[in-house]
């Protein structure tokens, strides 16, 4: 079904709405939950939580791109999950890829920085529009939705040491990027 009509069946308050969105969207929101939580049941329970968030803002929200929307709630609650889980633990493969980063991103959260967070995203976005195609899903699947080195390799039919090469190599230019920028 397409994403128009899945928004007026929201917009109509018809519970139809749900089983179109999981049937369109429930696998990618589901695999990207899993990854970030390593569990297929706090992933589970993401996802149900993602699509009563839909429910709950649409109306009045008509988002453009549903598809999108729904990944970024499913996302935003599988972190916000992750971090309950593991407030006193630190050893997944997400950790690993959000310290990866961690090196090259500011992480100081304050009130004063709500600005310069939608400003770094705007210099993320125009960064990520400066890789090659296969540079761009590199780093998306792996710091977006929190997929490991070992299975981005085996989806692009790549040896692990070149995926984590590749990384290494556009975490570099994210750094030069970021400071050319004057966020570093």
């Amino acid at each position: 079904m397409e994403d128009r009509k899945i928004i007026e069946l929201f917009f109509a308050r018809s519970e139809e709405a749900i089983g179109a969105l999981g049937k369109k969207y429930g696998g990618a929101c589901t695999r990207l939950a899993a990854n970030i939580l390593g569990s297929a049941r706090d992933a589970e329970e993401c996802v149900n939580d993602a699509y009563l968030a839909l429910w709950n803002s649409i109306p009045p929200r008509r988002p453009d791109h549903l598809g999108t929307y729904l990944l970024r709630v499913t996302r935003n609650l599988s972190l916000t999950r992750y971090h309950k889980n593991t407030a006193l633990k630190r050893n997944s493969h997400y950790d690993m890829a959000l310290d990866e980063l961690s090196e090259v991103l500011p992480t100081e959260e304050t009130a004063e920085t709500a600005l310069e967070h939608r400003e770094l995203t705007a210099a993320l976005e125009r960064f990520l529009d400066t890789l090659d195609r296969r540079e761009r899903l590199l780093f998306l699947r792996r710091y977006w939705y929190g997929e490991s080195v070992s299975s981005i390799a085996a989806f692009f039919d790549l040896r692990a040491n070149t995926v984590s090469q590749t990384l290494g190599r556009t975490r570099r230019k994210l750094a030069k990027f970021l400071e050319k920028e004057g966020y570093l």
